[in-house]
């Protein structure tokens, strides 16, 4: 049942103190306890009633909710019967975690309200509580041994009808067929992941109800039981743990329904589904054990400086373990990604590891299977990636081949968006493609370069390809923020100043003036000006900043300064 039938059910003497945003929630049981600490009794979906027996001083409250939240519990009713109206404490340690607080009128005995969840919880549950049983016995012997996800959603579709999907926080279909009628396009997949990433970010309980293209979905967060090796945020319990050591690494599950007015059964049971496939998961992450290992040897190698020759010895390792069946040896490039969030006391290299190990796979791929041919190691807030070409033909020179920056995180840059939210950033470099085991050391360098001016870009998810290492933007990320301040104020504030004052687009028209290389007529042709209103304009920005645009030397630093502004 709702929170929202209790709070309609009058003879229940309910008044509703806070979380009008979370009346949609479903009670699934009643427990009432006084007891500081009742975690050990709680399973989560309760509607809790106290006495508040268990509050000496104001100080209590915060840790009773904060223990009340991390079990799941869906509301917490008070009663005034002993100490009068509800205290203040207790109504914003509510409102910090999110928990709807009832108070409950001292002439109505906790029995009654006892009573009548019971009697409404298991009229809901009688008809089909033996089947629900069944079909999760089902699951249980059938799932990921069976053949994973796929089995469990297998399942969904012949006893429930209902159609499902498993995504990545990327937004690549992780199980669910591609070929199915009507299948589930990329660009709903990657927005069924921004949302859920937004949901998380904000503190939101699952399942998360959204609608994409007309069509109604609930989504189901599935969590790391934490017994995969190399996973994200798995020490602790699941509910200590900060929401961005996990957000962008968890998988989700994507029902085409409304869950809203499910009964409380069928979210029993979906809640198993996600649990079966979380065991996928971990099955996954101990499966890519061994290529992280290859990683980071390779990777330990390189920044050692070991002999090349040593160095060609761990690749002849890897290639067969990563391109299993290939004749030739394979070329290499080398990915670079960190994981920042604000505060800095959460480190990112391991959410930075999960990440490139789903960003670097074929986005129109399915199945976890494609990125076993990745190897990603991690440190601090830094991830590596070792990623095998195959051969290029002997007409190129592999300047070409493989992962290129700019296109890379197209289809996955809304979704991780949203879940770095406004305190987080993913950077990303990536290197050119390298032969041999002496050109690995100058593609690790060469990725990190190009990472480094990609974290000198506006935005929170930024990549940098080792084409761009070669002009003045290499040099742009390593210039202190300070000196870049000076730099570009002493040029472009009396130019803004004046723009301001007389509307006079003389911004605009520098930025134009260069990049048409200085050439008057094409420059007058961009902008729609005659030439003599060019020249009247380009004389005004010499005039408020002393500078000569015939001269190349104040040419290269108007272009510098617009670079960095």
């Amino acid at each position: 049942m709702r929170l929202r039938a209790l709070l309609d059910t009058d003879a229940l003497g309910l008044r509703l103190l806070g979380g009008e945003d979370e009346l949609d929630r479903t009670v699934r049981g009643v427990m009432t306890t006084d007891l500081r600490d009742p975690s050990r009794y709680l399973s989560g979906g309760e509607l809790v009633l106290t006495g508040l027996a268990w509050r000496r001083d104001a100080s209590d409250s915060e840790p009773f909710v904060r223990i009340l939240a991390s079990a799941g519990v869906t509301a917490l009713a008070a009663g005034e019967a002993e100490l009068g109206p509800i205290p203040e404490d207790l109504v914003a340690a509510c409102a910090r975690h999110r928990l709807p607080l009832f108070a409950v009128n001292e002439s109505v005995a906790f029995a009654t309200i006892t009573e009548h969840v019971v009697r409404q919880v298991s009229g809901e549950r009688a008809g089909d509580l033996a089947a629900v049983v069944d079909r999760h016995r089902r699951m249980m012997t059938s799932g990921p041994a069976g053949g994973g996800p796929d089995v469990v959603l297998d399942l969904l579709g012949s006893d429930l009808d209902l159609r499902a999907w498993v995504l990545s926080p990327a937004g690549r279909l992780i199980a669910g067929s591609p070929d199915a009628e009507p299948g589930l396009p990329s660009v709903v997949c990657a927005a069924l992941a921004g949302e859920h990433l937004a949901a998380v970010r904000t503190g939101r309980r699952g399942p998360y109800r959204v609608a994409v293209g007309g069509t109604t979905y609930s989504l189901f967060p599935i969590r790391s039981s934490g017994r995969g090796t190399g996973t994200a945020g798995t020490t602790g319990a699941p509910g200590s743990r900060d929401v961005r050591e996990t957000v962008l690494s968890d998988w989700l599950l994507a029902v085409e329904a409304d869950a809203g007015d499910w009964p409380a059964e069928r979210l029993d049971l979906l809640e198993g589904v996600t649990q079966l496939i979380s065991v996928e998961r971990d099955r996954r992450d101990a499966a890519r054990t061994v290529r992280r290992r290859l990683a980071q040897e390779v990777l330990e190698l390189v920044q050692t400086g070991a002999a090349p020759g040593e160095i060609a010895a761990r690749l002849r390792v890897a290639a067969p373990v990563l391109l299993p069946g290939l004749g030739a040896a394979p070329h290499w490039q080398v990915v670079v990604a960190g994981v920042e969030w604000d505060g800095g006391e959460i480190e990112g290299g391991a959410v930075a590891q999960a990440l490139l190990e789903e960003i670097l796979v074929d986005p129109l791929s399915s199945g976890p299977e494609p990125s076993d041919r990745i190897a990603v190691a991690h440190t601090g807030d830094e991830a590596i990636a070792l990623v095998p070409l195959p051969a290029v033909s002997s007409e190129h020179d592999g300047s070409e081949a493989g992962l290129h920056a700019d296109t890379l995180l197209a289809a996955v840059r809304d979704p991780l968006s949203a879940g770095l939210d406004d305190d987080g950033r993913l950077t990303l470099g990536v290197s050119a493609s390298v032969h041999s085991a002496e050109g690995l050391r100058g593609a690790l360098e060469e990725a990190r370069h190009a990472r480094r001016v990609a974290a000198a870009r506006a935005g929170r998810v930024c990549a940098a390809g080792h084409q761009e290492l070669a002009s003045h933007v290499l040099l742009l990320p390593f210039v202190p923020d300070d000196v870049r301040r000076a730099f570009t104020a002493r040029l472009l504030d009396p130019l803004r100043d004046y723009d301001r004052r007389h509307r006079a687009e003389l911004i605009p028209t520098l930025e134009a003036f260069l990049d048409c290389d200085g050439s008057w007529t094409r420059c007058a042709a961009r902008l729609h000006l005659h030439v003599n209103t060019l020249r009247y304009r380009v004389g005004r920005i010499e005039q408020l900043t002393s500078r000569d645009l015939s001269r190349l030397e104040d040419k290269l630093d108007f272009f510098l300064a617009l670079r960095m502004s």
